[in-house]
Order: structure tokens, then sequence, then C-alpha cells
């Protein structure tokens, strides 16, 4: 996270309190009115992908059989997702013609046999069209037993259990980029430049280090970070521009350079030159005093393209030259060697805050951000 990210990002952090809380409900029951249910039991799921015979509805059990011993046999069909199936064709066969069944699972995919005699073994067959059948082991029922059966999950047909994936190192690295750019604190706050699955990260091209500092730069939120900032400036009279809508606007042009070379230079231009990593390469295990030290010492160290850790000359030079820079364009009453290390060593102590609160704070509030990684062969 570069220079305004890393202002807005602290603004908004200290500014606002966030209450997380994210629930799931799935309500997938069906029940007999006229029968109870003293337990609930689970069946062995374990599946095997057999053809599906499709039989007509029978009659039901036979009425010798008293009411205090008859079961049910329920469940859910899924897929390999966790997304619910509705209409799947749910076939129950039992050792007796008489304990054939057939039902559609309904809207929630949820199905439910009962009024099923006990001391008798049944099995389930679920198919549906572009789905292969799945098939249950066999469900021994005893008596007023109430089975729920889990792991109904029906796979595509033509569908691998498992794909191996060969990609160049280039390849995985646009992925890797591409993942990073959907990463925001609190799902607005680009929080692009941080890398969490650290220990699959492959170096980025040089176009990819540019890609990826434009893409920061012309941001919305960078925008909204850049006249934020402005705001800040002109209610403390800093540059010394003139007073009003001009002078707010010459702040808004100060902060939007001082943004765009550093994170040009020091994100870019430099890291290519370098062949150094300009992204904060998240710990999250360890000590915490180790990971404390990897946090404040980021400004300083950093990763090379060549996987070895060496020192920051991108993230230290990138602040020096945007700072030099700024002397083109700040009031001559603020020009000199006072700007530059001024702005240096405030660059620098912000980048050490970053390495904080990457590293203890925004990774729980970046919904997307993904922890596994894409494997080369």
């Amino acid at each position: 996270m570069r220079l305004v990210s890393n202002y807005l990002a602290a603004a908004l952090a200290t500014g606002l309190t966030l209450s997380v809380l994210s629930a799931q409900l799935s309500a997938q029951q069906a029940s007999d009115p006229e029968a109870t249910r003293p337990q609930l039991a689970q069946a062995d799921s374990s599946a095997q992908q057999l053809p599906g015979e499709h039989g007509q509805d029978s009659q039901p059990p036979s009425s010798g059989a008293l009411q205090q011993d008859l079961g049910g046999i329920s469940g859910t069909v899924t897929d390999l997702y966790g997304d619910l199936l509705p209409g799947a064709t749910v076939t129950l066969d039992g050792q007796i013609p008489a304990d054939r069944h057939q039902i559609v699972a309904n809207d929630n995919g949820s199905f439910a046999f009962d009024g099923l005699r006990g001391n008798t073994s049944y099995r389930i067959t679920v198919s549906r069209d572009g789905f292969v059948t799945w098939t249950s082991a066999a469900i021994m029922l005893t008596p007023d037993q109430h089975v729920f059966l889990s792991g109904v999950v029906l796979k595509i047909e033509g569908e691998q259990a498992s794909v191996t994936v060969y990609a160049s190192t280039a390849q995985i690295a646009v992925e890797q980029v591409r993942i990073e750019e959907q990463q925001r604190v609190l799902g607005f706050i680009p929080n692009f430049y941080v890398v969490y699955d650290s220990k699959n990260a492959v170096p980025l091209t040089a176009k990819l280090k540019f890609k990826l500092a434009l893409r920061v730069s012309v941001d919305p939120v960078t925008m909204a970070g850049v006249a934020f900032m402005a705001g800040i400036n002109q209610a403390a009279d800093t540059p010394n521009y003139v007073e009003g809508a001009k002078g707010y606007g010459q702040r808004v042009g100060a902060v939007a350079a001082d943004s765009s070379t550093d994170i040009l230079i020091g994100g870019a231009i430099l890291p290519s030159l370098l062949h150094q990593d300009p992204r904060y390469f998240y710990q999250g295990t360890g000590t915490t005093q180790s990971r404390l030290r990897h946090a404040l010492f980021s400004p300083f160290i950093c990763r090379g393209d060549n996987g070895r850790w060496q020192p920051n000359y991108s993230s230290v030079g990138g602040d020096l030259a945007s700072s030099a820079i700024s002397n083109v364009y700040y009031p001559q009453s603020n020009r000199g060697a006072g700007l530059v290390f001024g702005n240096f060593a405030i660059g620098t102590a912000e980048r050490m805050a970053s390495g904080f609160a990457q590293e203890f704070i925004f990774r729980r509030f970046t919904p997307a951000a993904k922890d596994t990684g894409t494997q080369a062969h």
C-alpha cells in the first residue's frame, strides 16, 4: 500500500468502529406431524457413483407395522460447491418391492421418507439431469430411528475431482496480481500492495509492477484520499499556498503529485531497475515479536525478484526522489533540504505504521484476501 492509500487507510481505520457479523442460516428439515422423532442418527454417507434405476411410486409400507416402530430417512442434495440442488429425483429401495419409493427434492434441495419399517436395510439413489448419479451405502434402520443422510453431493457429468495446472511463472504472477487488485480494506479501501500468500508468491515482471502502480494511482478511493489530505493541509495552511479555493486546488495538485511520483518511482521504476518486489509480504505466523520486527523493518528490507531478502533501495530511493521533486512545485518558502528530508521522514514513519497495520489489523478487514496460491509445474 503506497502513500495515499496509507493516509486514507489509517484515517478511516482510526475513525471507524467496525462491527462484522455474518451468519448463514440453513433450515432444511422434513417431519411427519403424526410421528415423534426421539433421536437423529448420522448415516455413513460414503458414496459410490453408480447408474441409478428410476422406478415408479409403490404402495406405502405394510399397514401391519406398529406405529411406534416406524422411522425415516431425510437429507439435502447439493453440488460440489455447496449449492442446493432442487428437483433431484430421490429413490428409496428396501429389501422388498413394497419398500421402494421415489420423490423429488423440494426447493431447498431437501427430501424425506417417513413411515419406514425398522430392522430393514435401505439404500438411497439421487439423480438429476447433467449430474452423475449418487448412491448411498446400505442404511440399516432400527425401529423408531430417524436418519439424516449427510454428504449427498452430486458431481457434474464429465467434471474431474482434481485439476493439475501447468503454468509459467509469468502467468502465475498475472493471476496473483489480479487477486491482489480485488483486495480492499473494509471492502473499499485499496489494499493492492500486500501479498497474503507469501509462500507461493512469484516475482512480478516490470510490466506488472507498472500496472499495479497505475492501478493504485487511478483508483477512485486514492483520488478521494488526495482530496481528503488536501483538505487537511488546507486547514493547517501547509504548504504556503494562498487561501481559498485556489489554494485548495494547489494543495490537491501537490498531494496528487507527491502520491504519483512516490508510487511510480518507488513502486515501479526502481523496483524494475533493481529487481525488487514493491509489495508487503504478510507473515501472519510466528511470535508477536518476530511479526512486529517484520512489519516495522519493511520500509528498509524487501524481497528481491530472486526471492532473497535485501535492503529496500526502491522504497527509500522512491521517498527521497519524490521529496526532491516536490521542490519543483512547492512554494519557494517551503523548498530546501528541510522539505526533502522532512517528507522522507514522514513517509518512512507512515510506511512503518502501514506495515504494522498490514500485519496485525488489515488482514481481518480485507474480505477478498486469498490464502491459497497457485503451484507451477
